[in-house]
């Protein structure tokens, strides 16, 4: 088994932006976690380092070792780190504030898939998404504009399904749903609505595009 990180190290994985990874450290801790597959270094200028998808899965299991399973992806970050509302949980309202949160951390989305795919384009998910599914799907629709719901109410829900990669998004509304779905298309998935058996309400089943 690999040996853990240093608690220096760990700190470099912690500080890291929760949404880009990008590290901050010295030489040799940035090249002692690209050693352990915890970050790698981009090829292009100005070659900063980030969290590989094991290094995500790291920073967010706090005391853990390195082979730690991947956390469950619907669970909320830390207080005071941002995550995107998947709809019925307690959450901050939709003010100005979090209008700038949601629309940086888009933002940071989009520049992890440039920084990540070898022609720098962004219209398709990166592997922070793939591996982060429910989280990357609720950002996406959080950022295009729709609402998540509360305790209690209509908006979206964004849930992980027995199907590798694909989540789905539940909305009481038919019109809001369909909007759902365009959006996630729109921000590169693949969407389409289905109907469930035993309830017979309508949901979209989504999955981030390949190509």
């Amino acid at each position: 088994m690999t040996r853990p990180p240093t608690a220096a190290q760990r700190r470099v994985i912690e500080a890291a932006d929760p949404v880009t990874g990008r590290l901050r450290g010295t030489e040799a801790q940035l090249a002692a976690l690209v050693k352990r597959g915890l970050a790698f270094r981009h090829p292009r200028p100005p070659r900063d380092h980030f969290l590989t998808p094991a290094g995500h899965r790291l920073r967010e299991t706090p005391g853990a070792p390195d082979d730690a399973g991947a956390p469950d992806p619907s669970t909320p970050a830390a207080s005071g780190v941002f995550a995107a509302r998947i709809g019925g949980e307690e959450g901050p309202e939709a003010g100005p504030a979090r209008l700038r949160e949601v629309r940086g951390a888009w933002q940071g989305l989009l520049e992890l898939r440039r920084m990540t795919r070898p022609d720098g384009a962004t219209d398709l998910p990166c592997a922070w998404e793939r591996t982060h599914l429910v989280q990357a799907a609720a950002l996406a629709l959080e950022a295009a504009g729709h609402r998540p719901a509360g305790a209690e109410g209509g908006g979206y829900r964004v849930r992980p399904t027995p199907q590798p990669e694909a989540v789905a998004v539940h909305e009481p509304d038919p019109g809001a749903l369909r909007a759902c779905a365009a959006a996630l298309e729109k921000a590169g998935w693949q969407a389409g609505e289905h109907t469930e058996p035993r309830t017979g309400a309508r949901y979209v089943l989504a999955s981030p595009r390949r190509a």
